[in-house]
């Protein structure tokens, strides 16, 4: 009895390994603290970007509107 038990057994635990390999994982893919940082660096950096280029587009704005006032 004893040698079937640990058969079934040791056979149910690897059935139970594959299908929890098979399974998707709802957890997202873990990004090194580095990686954050540098995507940070990046996201910072082009807010700058498009933030001066509103500040420019604004200015060229008020240069056309004074213009055309005279």
């Amino acid at each position: 009895m004893n040698r079937k038990k640990k058969i079934n057994q040791t056979l149910k635990s690897k059935i139970k390994k594959m299908n929890a390999k098979l399974q998707n994982s709802s957890k997202p893919k873990y990004v090194s603290k580095a990686e954050r940082a540098a995507i940070a660096a990046k996201e910072a950096e082009a807010n700058l970007a498009i933030g001066s280029n509103e500040n420019t587009s604004a200015n060229d704005m008020d240069s056309i509107a004074e213009s055309e006032e005279k």
